[in-house]
């Protein structure tokens, strides 16, 4: 029999669930933001502004000229600036510099709401039923995160040629942000309506998540290369449905993370396969649909792959690709939602 932490007997109350539920929402919700600040950090190639990682010194932003012509420079010596942005205004550079600063500072605030909440229930003693473990493995997993941004933003300033952060790196910092908005919905669920163990979930659910977190780590190497730029005809690329360029193979071991046309190629092909895939399981499950929240997932499902279309025959405007991105972590949360629910619904047969 499952271990509800609403269960009386755990002596966890109903106020101490509501404020711990309230906590995790405001969590899901800042990095649910962090997202999408980074998504349009990367969107707007200022990840590389800040060439230095000062977790503490670095909260306050440049308060003198001085400081902004010191970081002006620094910034100068990378590839970005030679090879790209080269004549770059003051003006200019601080543009971006905001973008990577306030990605940064929302960061270091999640890390702040997550500890100090953490802190609080711990003294109230309402971190009981395992609590503790879970609440300490999320701080465990933001501050991984930030050592992975800085990681990952290290990869474009080290090297002497690259623009851009490696694509690879990026993927994994956002897959590792994907994690974490997951797990926080996944501790809320728990709260709201009892520990449920996924390995109950239905295995054709959890393939369908599996899937779509697939496509958005693929996505994320597409949004790295600018890829959703380049090829922007559809249903073909560059008249061809297999593009001339999936078949370039000098990058190496590198090629299905750098490759501009097959990362592209990789992303759409998946998406078909998980719009048949949904569809195959909402016909099989069709008698359950609502009881499994399939219906509000197909319809997030179809509003992006309608708007991913839209976002790439536009040439992935910012606006646009941002709520792309947007959408797509609202796609995966819905997905994690059904195996939540077949779950429950196994642990009632």
């Amino acid at each position: 029999m499952q271990t509800d932490i609403q269960n009386p007997s755990h002596r966890v109350s109903n106020s101490a669930i509501y404020w711990m539920q309230i906590w995790l929402i405001l969590l899901g919700l800042l990095v649910y933001s962090m997202i999408l600040v980074g998504g349009a950090t990367r969107l707007t190639d200022s990840g590389l502004s800040i060439t230095e990682w000062k977790p503490i010194s670095g909260t306050l932003p440049p308060l003198s000229s001085a400081e902004w012509i010191t970081l002006f420079d620094l910034y100068k010596e990378t590839a970005e600036y030679k090879f790209q942005n080269a004549g770059m205004t003051m003006s200019e550079f601080q543009f971006i510099y905001w973008w990577e600063w306030g990605h940064r500072f929302l960061g270091r605030f999640v890390g702040l709401v997550a500890v100090v909440g953490f802190t609080i229930f711990w003294l109230r003693g309402w971190l009981q039923n395992g609590l503790k473990l879970k609440f300490a493995g999320l701080i465990v997993l933001g501050g991984l995160q930030g050592a992975i941004g800085w990681w990952m933003v290290a990869s474009g300033i080290g090297e002497t040629t690259r623009v851009d952060v490696a694509p690879y790196r990026l993927m994994t910092h956002f897959g590792l942000a994907l994690v974490i908005i997951c797990y926080i919905f996944w501790l809320w669920s728990d709260l709201a309506s009892g520990v449920r163990r996924l390995s109950n979930a239905k295995k054709v659910f959890f393939v369908l998540f599996g899937l779509v977190f697939l496509q958005m780590l693929a996505g994320a190497l597409v949004a790295g290369l600018d890829a959703g730029r380049t090829y922007t005809d559809w249903p073909l690329m560059a008249g061809e449905f297999v593009p001339a360029g999936y078949f370039e193979t000098y990058l190496g071991w590198r090629n299905p993370f750098e490759n501009v046309a097959m990362t592209q190629f990789h992303h759409r092909v998946l998406a078909y396969f998980i719009a048949a895939y949904s569809l195959w399981v909402c016909f099989a499950y069709r008698r359950r649909t609502a009881e499994l929240g399939l219906g509000f997932y197909s319809t997030l499902l179809l509003a992006q792959v309608l708007w991913g279309i839209y976002t790439l025959v536009s040439v992935a405007p910012l606006s646009l690709a941002l709520v792309h991105q947007g959408l797509g972590v609202l796609v995966l949360l819905a997905s994690l939602r059904v195996c939540r629910k077949s779950a429950a619904q196994s642990s009632v047969s």
